[in-house]
């Protein structure tokens, strides 16, 4: 039998942390949440976007692609929100992409306060534009789709203001800290 390389070891732990993050951001979008009674379409207030953009400052891009597109993608199928799955794959799966990207890019790795919020709020317009066109295609309207806009911007906005004390506190711990 052979011993494990040092690259098996950070593939497999690159694996755990994949799947506990998208483990993450399904149980926080689950069970902690919020309908919004502003419309029919108006919006669900959950943790699984601050999961989600703390992911992307923790450990990049990629992980934050696969947790924000497989955790809410599942939540949507699990709940009966079938119809939003495809919506949310695209949308949080760019949404983690390009916070993680921004956060990440020179060598930052999620350390600075600045780049985080400027990833959260450059995720913020792709989401509600891929929300939009998927409402507008699945429902045959153009005009619902507006209904959903604000439940969108609120539920960023909840996320972005848990997610930044949150992820400068874990970026100071000793885990983070030998990793960033």
């Amino acid at each position: 039998m052979q011993n494990a390389t040092p690259y098996s070891s950070t593939r497999t732990r690159q694996l755990v942390i994949t799947s506990m993050s998208i483990a993450l951001v399904l149980v926080a979008t689950m069970f902690i949440n919020i309908k919004l009674p502003i419309a029919a379409n108006g919006g669900l207030i959950h943790m699984g976007t601050a999961m989600l953009f703390l992911i992307a400052i923790l450990f990049g891009p990629r992980t934050a692609l696969i947790a924000g597109a497989v955790g809410m993608g599942l939540f949507d199928i699990l709940m009966g929100y079938t119809i939003w799955a495809p919506g949310t794959i695209i949308a949080r799966g760019l949404q983690g992409l390009i916070v993680g990207y921004i956060a990440w890019s020179g060598g930052r790795k999620g350390t600075n306060v600045a780049f985080n919020l400027i990833g959260m709020l450059a995720s913020v317009p792709v989401m509600v534009a891929v929300y939009f066109v998927h409402e507008g295609i699945a429902f045959s309207s153009w005009v619902a789709p507006f209904g959903s806009i604000t439940g969108n911007l609120i539920q960023n906005v909840v996320g972005i203001l848990v997610a930044i004390p949150v992820g400068i506190a874990l970026k100071k711990t000793r885990y983070f800290r030998q990793r960033g």
